[in-house]
C-alpha cells in the first residue's frame, strides 16, 4: 500500500480547496490545513507537506495576484492544474430560517459570487471571514443561530449543518482554477505534458514583449493566460507570467530556445497535463464519499 499523501490547502477540512485535492489525488491523501496562502508554501518548504492546491484564478472574481508572486519566489513547481465549478450554498443550524437569518460570515471571494443573492435580503449584514468552511465550522462548534456561511456541500455534510439556500452564486458558470504544486526536484515526463506556465521580465525597450508573443505564435503556442506583476525595486518594469497550451512537446521547447535571448530572468514555472474544465456534478459526490471519514 502506497503512503498517504499529505496535501496542504488553504482553509479547513470541507474548503473548496479539499474538494479540487480530492477531484486531483481522489484517495489515499490527508489535508494538512492552512489559514493563508502564505502558510501553504511555508508548508511545502518545511517538508510538512509533498503537494499543495493554490487556487490561482476564478471566472466571476479574476486572478489572485499574490500567488503569482508566491509561486515565484517560492522555487516550487506546478505539476497540474484543476478547474471546480464552485456552488455556493448558504449554510445554517438545522431548523434556521432564512428569514431569520441576520449576518452571513464568508471569504470575501465568495461573499463577491453571490452579491446578487442578497440583494432580495438587504437587511442581512455580510461579513468577511479567512474561510468558506471555516465560517460553517464556527457557526456549528458555537452553536450560532440567526447566522449562516456561505460553503459548500461538503463544509455542510462535515459540520452537521443545513443548507437553507443551495446554489446562490450570481453566475452558474464560476469555475476556479487550482494549481497542484510540489518541491522543484519533482520531474513529470515530457510525453505527457501538453501545458506549461513560465514567467519572464523582458528589456524596458519598444516591442520587446512583442517579439516574445511573435514568436510563440509562430512556433503555434496558444497563449491561454498572460497575467503582468510589477518588477519590485524597478519603476514600470513588470514580470510576465504566461500559461502556454501545445500539442508536441518538441515544438514548445523549440518556442523556449528561440525567446530565451529576448527575455530577462526566464523561469519554467511547471509543464503538466492540462486539466479537464468541465465534469458531471454527480463525480463530485462519488469522490467526496471516497474521502469523507
Amino acid at each position: 500500500m502506497k503512503s498517504e499523501k499529505k496535501i496542504a490547502i488553504q482553509g479547513l477540512k470541507g474548503s473548496f480547496h479539499e474538494l479540487a485535492a480530492i477531484k486531483y489525488f481522489i484517495k489515499n491523501f490527508s489535508c494538512i490545513e492552512c489559514m493563508s496562502f502564505k502558510e501553504v508554501f511555508n508548508s511545502l518548504k518545511k517538508k510538512n507537506a509533498d503537494f499543495a492546491i493554490v487556487a490561482i484564478e476564478n471566472t466571476v472574481a479574476g486572478t489572485v495576484l499574490p500567488n503569482y508572486a508566491m509561486l515565484r519566489e517560492s522555487e516550487m513547481k506546478i505539476i497540474g492544474e484543476i478547474y471546480l465549478r464552485i456552488e455556493q450554498n448558504l449554510l445554517a443550524l438545522p431548523g434556521q430560517d432564512i428569514k431569520k437569518i441576520n449576518e452571513v460570515h464568508s471569504h470575501p471571494m465568495a461573499i463577491l459570487q453571490c452579491h446578487e443573492f442578497f440583494e432580495k435580503y438587504p437587511a442581512v449584514k455580510l461579513i468577511e471571514s479567512e474561510d468558506t468552511a471555516g465560517s460553517a465550522k464556527n457557526i456549528a462548534d458555537k452553536k450560532i443561530a440567526g447566522t449562516a456561511a456561505i460553503a459548500s456541500e461538503l463544509a455542510a455534510e462535515i459540520y452537521g449543518l443545513e443548507i437553507i439556500a443551495r446554489g446562490i452564486e450570481t453566475n452558474k458558470k464560476n469555475f476556479t482554477r487550482f494549481l497542484v504544486i510540489t518541491d522543484k526536484k519533482y520531474s513529470l515526463d515530457s510525453s505527457v505534458a501538453d501545458k506549461a506556465s513560465v514567467c519572464f521580465n523582458v528589456p524596458h525597450q519598444r516591442g520587446s514583449l512583442a517579439k516574445v508573443l511573435n514568436v510563440l505564435a509562430d512556433y503555434e503556442i496558444n497563449m491561454s493566460k498572460i497575467q503582468s506583476l510589477p518588477l519590485v525595486g524597478k519603476e514600470w518594469e513588470y514580470f510576465i507570467h504566461v500559461d502556454l497550451e501545445f500539442e508536441k512537446y518538441n515544438q514548445y521547447s523549440k518556442a523556449i530556445k528561440a525567446i530565451l535571448p529576448l527575455t530577462n530572468e526566464f523561469k519554467i514555472l511547471g509543464e503538466y497535463k492540462r486539466g479537464e474544465k468541465v465534469f458531471p456534478a454527480e463525480n463530485l459526490k462519488t469522490d467526496i464519499s471516497q474521502n469523507v471519514l
